[in-house]
Order: C-alpha cells, then sequence, then structure tokens
C-alpha cells in the first residue's frame, strides 16, 4: 500500500506527520512512504532524518495584511497554490496512493485539494483547537478530518465528518523512565524547565534572565533548565553576567541552546514553562507536567491561546498572556506550584486523563479505514 502525507513549515505541522508514517512502516513492512513538504522548508531536514523520501513543492500562504499590499500579495499567493496544485497533482499521479493525509503548512492545501479531485481517499489532521484556514478550507473536500481537540469540531463547518484523535506523540516521550532521567541529568531537587521554541522569544527570554537572578537572589531550592533558541544564545549569557549572576558557579541553574533530548528533560520535570504550541502542549499532557503556559501572541488567530486555554479549563495548567508577565509574577506562581505538591498531583492527573497517548494507534486505524473505502 501507498501512503502520501504533505506537511511543512514547522515542528507541529511535520513531527505528527512523522509519528503517523512511523506506526505505518511498523505496522505494514512493504508500505511505501511519501511526503511531500515545500521547496527550502525544514521538512526537506527532518523527514530525511526520520528514514523516509520526500518531494517538494512551491506555494504561498494568504496575506493578512490590509489595503492594497495585501490584495497583491493574495494575487501572487493565489498563483503559488494553483500551480502547487498542478505540481502536486503530477506526484500524486505518479506515485499513485491509496490515501493521502495532510497535517498542516503551505504543503497541505494543494496536495490534498488535488489529491481530493482526482477522488483518492484524503484526511487531514489539524493540530490545533482553532482550526487554521488551511483545514476549514479543506474540511468539505476531504474525506475525513482527524482533529487533536474535541473543541475544534466546533469550529468546523456542519455535516463535515471529523473525529478527535489527540496529537500523536513520540513514544520516547511517553516512555523515558522519570526516575532514569533526573539520575542521568543529576537532578536532585525540584526541576523547573522553561523554553520558548527553536529560535528563542526576545521578550521571554529577557524575563527568563530577571527570572534566574530572582532565582539565585533568593536560593531557592529548586533547579532549572532554561533553552534559550539560537538568536537568544547569542546575548542571554552576557546579560545575565551583567545582572551579577555566576553561571558558572551556580549548579542548579542550566543555560542551553535548545534541548536535543526532550523525552529525558520532560521525565524529570516537575514543572514547565513554555509556549501553547500544539505539540508541546500534547508532549507535557501525555507526561503529566504541570505547566505555566504563555502562548506566543504573534500567531495566526491566537491559536496558541485556545489550545493553552483547553488545558487551563481541565485544571493541568497555568495561563498568562506575554502582556501580562513580569519576571516577578512568573517567579510567584511557578514557586507556588513548586511548593504544593498536591496541586501538581492533581494537575498531572488532569492532563494524563485528557491525553491521548494511543493518538497515532487512533490515525493509523482511520487511515486504513480510508483505504479501504
Amino acid at each position: 500500500m501507498r501512503f502520501l502525507f504533505a506537511c511543512g513549515g514547522t515542528g507541529g505541522h511535520i513531527n505528527p506527520a512523522i509519528a503517523i508514517a512511523g506506526t505505518i512502516a511498523e505496522k505494514r513492512k512493504n508500505a511505501e512512504i511519501l511526503f511531500v513538504g515545500i521547496d527550502g522548508g525544514m521538512e526537506t531536514r527532518l523527514v530525511p532524518a526520520a528514514g523516509f523520501e520526500i518531494k517538494t513543492i512551491n506555494s504561498g500562504a494568504i496575506s493578512r495584511k490590509k489595503g492594497i499590499k495585501g490584495i497583491f500579495d493574495n494575487i501572487a499567493s493565489l498563483k503559488k497554490v494553483i500551480n502547487a496544485e498542478k505540481a502536486a497533482k503530477k506526484i500524486i499521479e505518479e506515485f499513485s496512493p491509496d490515501v493521502v493525509i495532510g497535517t498542516g503548512g503551505y504543503a497541505c492545501y494543494p496536495v490534498l485539494a488535488a489529491a481530493a479531485k482526482l477522488k483518492i481517499p484524503t484526511a487531514v489532521h489539524e493540530a490545533n483547537a482553532y482550526p487554521g484556514l488551511a483545514t476549514r478550507a479543506l474540511a468539505k473536500r476531504v474525506t475525513r478530518v482527524l482533529l487533536n481537540f474535541e473543541a475544534g469540531k466546533e469550529r468546523l463547518p456542519k455535516k463535515v465528518d471529523s473525529k478527535a484523535v489527540g496529537y500523536p506523540v513520540r513514544g520516547d516521550i511517553l516512555m523515558y523512565d522519570r526516575e532514569k532521567a533526573r539520575e542521568e541529568l543529576g537532578i536532585t531537587k525540584p526541576l523547573i524547565v522553561s523554553f520558548w521554541g527553536s529560535l528563542g522569544a526576545r521578550e521571554m527570554n529577557k524575563c527568563i534572565a530577571e527570572f534566574i537572578k530572582l532565582e539565585t537572589d533568593r536560593e531557592c531550592a529548586f533547579e532549572h533548565i532554561h533553552a534559550t533558541g539560537k538568536f537568544g544564545y547569542e546575548w542571554m549569557p552576557k546579560t545575565i553576567s551583567d545582572m551579577g549572576v555566576d553561571l558558572a558557579k551556580t549548579k542548579n541553574i542550566r543555560l542551553r541552546e535548545y534541548i536535543d533530548d526532550m523525552p529525558r528533560v520532560l521525565a524529570a520535570a516537575d514543572v514547565v514553562m513554555c509556549r501553547g504550541g500544539a505539540g508541546t502542549l500534547a508532549e507535557i499532557s501525555v507526561r503529566g507536567v504541570p505547566a505555566i503556559i504563555i502562548p506566543s501572541p504573534n500567531v495566526t488567530d491566537n491559536h496558541q491561546f485556545k489550545n493553552a486555554s483547553e488545558l487551563e479549563k481541565i485544571g493541568g495548567a497555568v495561563v498568562i498572556e506575554e502582556k501580562d508577565v513580569s519576571a516577578g509574577k512568573l517567579f510567584e506562581v511557578a514557586e507556588q506550584l513548586l511548593k504544593d505538591e498536591e496541586k501538581r498531583l492533581k494537575m498531572s492527573v488532569r492532563l494524563i486523563e485528557h491525553s491521548v497517548p494511543e493518538s497515532s494507534e487512533m490515525i493509523y486505524e482511520e487511515i486504513m479505514k480510508l483505504c479501504k473505502r
């Protein structure tokens, strides 16, 4: 059987596709799997690294700018999408897939639109609580819409065939042993883990620099791992040093550029401070790590806030909007959580109860149903 995936742009679109493809490859040894992404997108690096073949097309996004500039940008984008659909049709006809699965990104719309016109079974997976423009546009054209959040059903057109299946998370995130993780990392106290994405977020990194100053001034009884992101690592160490903090002598605070061993670090964590990306929230949910979420205000439809609100509703997270954040407030909330083990346990239970660790398996079953059609 042949399976075609369309995804790209961000890890939140690419990683679930790789997880689903991995489940298919494990269950169906003779499966042929091909990805379609965008020229120069990070999928061209991540997909081959995961062991899958990828072909690329050139597409564009809808501009949300107002006025003449927005109109001309959208005319250019529309031309790109039309050409991308033609290129996608050629790839589909050559590969002849049994089913086409999209998980978001600029490649998703033209590939699924082309597949639907060719009468090939199609499915789109929506990671966010508020379905994006591509998902809403495809909802009536694809065979099945698969949702991370149950709340997403309320935002789709009526009579759309949809099902909540969660967000597919890597097996190593699920299985890493907590005690082993803490021993390998040398953690002996409660652990805070904070990160704002692979590039970092300047304002939030400034906040964490001040947070670290508060930690050292108050000689806190917890440890802290912070990932600065690519750009943050260029200036944060000096900024923290200028505040009078000697990180080399402050053993309970560890500054990293990236967290490359996220399964281990999440397993060891007692509290996480993070953005509201769907992938991140799915990972902390299956691990049951209480979270303080500061959604990025710079995303389409404010979808990170909507994602984070779903976890806050069930009692698994504290959500603070970036405009309301200060180092002092963040420190106070984090310290209160670390001191209240009973509250953390309740948050952890609520997160695990509402997570979907079998998401990849559920999506696999839905895909196989489409193949039988």
